[in-house]
């Protein structure tokens, strides 16, 4: 990795943000675009910024209030790897909705909570990502009827 650089960044989160590898971590892309188009040549790529956070009151905003096509302004490090074609990566120490996405009609996905356990069901796969409401990573069911063993296993001292 080369450069960093402390930034403030307008942009449009790109996919519904994820747990990081770590507990009281997110993940998530940012989109954004060339400020002023006018000035720029009409085809200037947008900028892709892979975004992480250690800060758990913004990871918790991310996994439980942050939509795809939100806008935000985050504040942090970025920092560009030497490999021009990867996105640079954004560390983010600060976080504002700037404006938020229109409430999207999900007909493929649907996230149904028990208690402090949340699955997300999609009509194209037969597995069942699980997580805790905090955004602790479970595991994945084989199947909706699995959930239940996947959850009473994790209670129980099972695999992590």
């Amino acid at each position: 990795m080369s450069s960093r650089t402390h930034l403030v960044i307008d942009g449009y989160v790109d996919a519904i943000p994820a747990p990081g590898t770590r507990w009281g971590t997110a993940t998530f892309d940012l989109i954004h675009s060339p400020a002023d188009a006018a000035r720029i040549a009409p085809d200037t790529p947008d900028t892709v910024y892979a975004c992480t956070t250690g800060d758990p009151r913004i990871t918790d905003v991310l996994l439980r209030e942050i939509q795809p096509g939100d806008l935000l302004r985050i504040t942090g490090t970025a920092v560009q790897p030497d490999d021009p074609e990867a996105p640079a990566q954004f560390t983010v120490d600060a976080l504002e909705v700037l404006e938020a996405a229109p409430a999207p009609v999900l007909y493929e996905l649907v996230l149904e909570r028990w208690g402090d356990y949340a699955a997300v069901f999609n009509a194209d796969h037969d597995s069942v990502p699980v997580f805790t409401t905090s955004g602790r990573w479970i595991g994945e069911a084989a199947s909706p009827d699995a959930i239940g063993e996947l959850i009473d296993a994790f209670e129980n001292g099972g695999p992590r």
